[in-house]
């Protein structure tokens, strides 16, 4: 509906009926798609700026010689005559707003069919966003956040944590696990093992029940579900090369895919640039809602935004800002992989630092935690601890930082806590 006339009557008509109601109205006048109930609550408006009673009296006064094209004396009166109660308020603001969102999204649409281009195809889809983002929902007032937060500590959880288990015992001891709303950056030089430890996240939160959504800009889906099969069937995953696999082999593979297509897991590799991202993950959050989702995007510097920008630090900035907001307004987890400046390479202890990250700045504002993959063998092959993995949590907004030693299994891409 882009027109709901009889809301736009009854909010008017409330507000002249309880004047009082003035001030918890949500709306602007633009939002109403009648000119003459334009006219009506801008004169409202100015009424209740001025701190008078806004009632028939006021706004037929304010609107003076206007008044003949809103309809007359008798058109305000009628209003305030049909409303039998003030309870729906609120909703008929939601039903104005509503139907404003579909108008305007259906003028930027012609706009767009009219003149189809790459830049205009970027204004419609920001134009969407905006529009779906315009809520009426009021802001939770400090008591009821208070009396949540008490609910939450004294309510039995099924786990001790706030967050989604990682699956190491000690990660989430320092993180709580994978927070609703956070932006967390998992960042190492190429082949340091990110993917790997990425689909080690995304199978234990598929086993916990949860649901992964895994947009992967380097591999494609059936790379990653034979990486995934290595992985719990503990299968070395060079024979995905030769097709050599022993009888154990087979079996143990058998029983992880049949394992496995039962999980909640998406992989999307068609997704690129962050408005495709975007839209994917706010179809999926709005069809399973309940289904705990857990976002990983694999990975930041294969990623490409629509809108043109005159250095890549600068568009990178613009991704990582709607992501995190994305994140925060979904309340999912979102889990970047990121790349490494060779910067690292200079260094005599190659152990990452924030500054290593391609296109540092924004990426350290944005993310609420940040951690590196480093393992001794990548530089030195022969170490001791072959299979020793420190993963370096370098930044956590609301929490501590420090080093979680892990143990990587490479034969099977599998990671385990020493």
């Amino acid at each position: 509906m882009i027109y709901n006339r009889e809301a736009e009557q009854s909010v008017i008509g409330t507000i002249l009926y309880e004047g009082t109601l003035m001030k918890d109205a949500t709306l602007m006048a633009d939002h109403f798609a009648d000119p003459r109930h334009q006219l009506i609550y801008r004169a409202m408006q100015k009424v209740y700026k001025a701190e008078a009673p806004v009632n028939l009296v006021s706004v037929t006064t304010e609107l003076n010689d206007k008044i003949t094209s809103v309809g007359g004396v008798s058109y305000l009166a009628d209003l305030a005559g049909s409303v039998p109660t003030t309870q729906a308020f609120k909703h008929d603001q939601r039903l104005v707003l509503e139907a404003f969102r579909n108008r305007k999204g259906k003028e930027q649409a012609i706009r767009y069919i009219e003149n189809p281009s790459n830049e205009s195809l970027e204004e419609l889809l920001q134009s969407l966003e905006v529009y779906r983002g315009m809520t009426d929902k009021e802001a939770p007032s400090t008591y009821d956040t208070l009396m949540e937060i008490a609910h939450e500590m004294v309510q039995p959880r099924e786990s001790s944590m706030s967050g989604y288990s990682t699956g190491y015992p000690d990660l989430d001891q320092m993180t709580g696990g994978s927070q609703k709303g956070d932006l967390m950056i998992l960042a190492g030089r190429p082949s340091m093992g990110k993917t790997a430890f990425a689909l080690n996240l995304a199978a234990h939160h598929c086993k916990g029940g949860g649901e992964v959504h895994l947009f992967s800009l380097e591999m494609g889906h059936k790379e990653l579900l034979k990486r995934l099969i290595s992985c719990e069937a503990e299968v070395d995953g060079q024979k995905w090369r030769s097709m050599k696999f022993s009888n154990d082999d087979y079996e143990r593979a058998m029983t992880a895919i049949g394992v496995m297509a039962e999980w909640n897991m998406f992989i999307h590799e068609r997704e690129s640039t962050v408005a495709d991202i975007r839209a994917a993950i706010r179809q999926a959050v709005h069809n399973n809602g309940e289904e705990r989702p857990l976002v990983i995007i694999d990975y930041l510097q294969l990623m490409t935004s629509t809108t043109r920008f005159e250095r890549r630090d600068l568009e990178v900035g613009a991704m990582t800002r709607e992501l995190k907001l994305l994140a925060r307004e979904l309340e999912v987890p979102i889990l970047l992989l990121s790349q490494l400046s060779r910067g690292v390479e200079q260094r005599q202890d190659k152990r990452p630092v924030m500054s290593d990250l391609r296109e540092s700045g924004s990426i350290e504002q944005d993310a609420d935690v940040i951690g590196f993959l480093y393992r001794e063998d990548y530089y030195n092959w022969k170490t001791e601890d072959q299979d020793r993995v420190e993963f370096l949590l370098s930044k956590q907004r609301n929490g501590p930082v420090g080093m979680v030693g892990l143990k990587f299994m490479k034969a099977y891409g599998k990671f385990t806590g020493v």
